[in-house]
């Protein structure tokens, strides 16, 4: 990806975000775009007019970390956004390239023995996802609350971002709120592609949603980034029904770019009483059973 550009509408986008009033300012004369002026963003950092422009035309190479964390302070970035303003950084002056993950090329990643042992031994869904939004490794009944996903792929490799955009009705589906869930994906992959902006498969991934996709593709320009960590999910289950989970997401330090989210459903809740129900019925597929009871209507 051009990483100048990608450096300039980042600035640009936030910069759009904040008010003269959320800064502290006083909004003085007409304003032809939302947001703070350059001039205002680089006196609240403390740099020249001059000094600010050339940053917002992407050249971010050899920029201090006091600067940046001044821009930070000035755009009032989240964590998120700072990390990934870091990151562009990084890539505009090369150290990116040292940071990123081994690959082996041309092979597809699968779970060592001992990380799937371990993934089985949760009782509740448990997923292991890339930051191009593939879901690599699950246990059973992660398995079975992805369906969909598997279905979609048909023996490929399940993918979050194509099921979401390209599988429109199952996605509609499967996220009841299907907005939020979109949005979402969109800012990991916009996090993963400051992170690692030399994965070609991001690339591709990012070019064909952006072809086949009017959602993705104005989600994709508004450079939105998240740290997805924990939180509540709905999603809806077309044997079972809605299920509200919440969800913990980590870091694998065995395996750098890869995240580990183990989900869990409120003790006692309708929601834990249909997971039961699909453990039940996964346990019964498993061992060539079939399933005694069907869900209520």
């Amino acid at each position: 990806m051009d990483n100048r550009a990608e450096v300039r509408e980042f600035l640009i986008s936030r910069r759009a975000k904040v008010t003269p009033q959320q800064a502290g300012l006083p909004d003085v004369g007409d304003r032809r775009v939302p947001g703070l002026r350059r001039g205002e963003v680089a006196a609240l950092a403390g740099v020249s007019v001059e000094y600010y422009a050339k940053l917002e035309r992407g050249a971010l190479g050899g920029v201090s970390a006091s600067v940046l964390d001044a821009i930070a302070r000035a755009l009032q970035l989240d964590d998120a956004e700072r990390t990934h303003l870091f990151h562009l950084a990084h890539a505009a002056d090369g150290t990116s390239a040292g940071m990123r993950p081994r690959r082996r090329a041309g092979k597809r990643w699968t779970p060592r023995p001992s990380l799937q042992w371990v993934l089985d031994k949760f009782t509740a869904p448990a997923i292991v996802r890339n930051g191009r939004m593939d879901l690599l490794a699950c246990n059973h009944l992660g398995r079975a609350m992805h369906d969909p996903l598997y279905d979609a792929a048909a023996g490929g490799q399940p993918s979050f971002a194509r099921f979401t955009f390209l599988d429109l009705d199952a996605a509609h589906d499967f996220y009841p709120d299907w907005d939020g869930a979109a949005d979402i994906c969109v800012a990991i992959l916009r996090t993963e592609a400051g992170r690692d902006p030399h994965d070609k498969e991001l690339h591709d991934l990012v070019g064909e949603l952006s072809t086949r996709s009017p959602d993705f593709r104005h989600r994709w320009s508004s450079h939105n980034v998240r740290t997805h960590g924990a939180g509540t999910k709905l999603f809806h289950h077309r044997d079972v029904g809605d299920l509200e989970l919440a969800y913990e997401s980590m870091d694998m330090i065995s395996d750098p770019g890869l995240t580990l989210t183990l989900y869990a459903a409120e003790p006692g809740s309708p929601t834990a009483h249909a997971l039961d129900l699909l453990a039940s019925w996964t346990a019964q597929t498993t061992s060539g059973q079939t399933p005694s009871a069907q869900p209520e209507t």
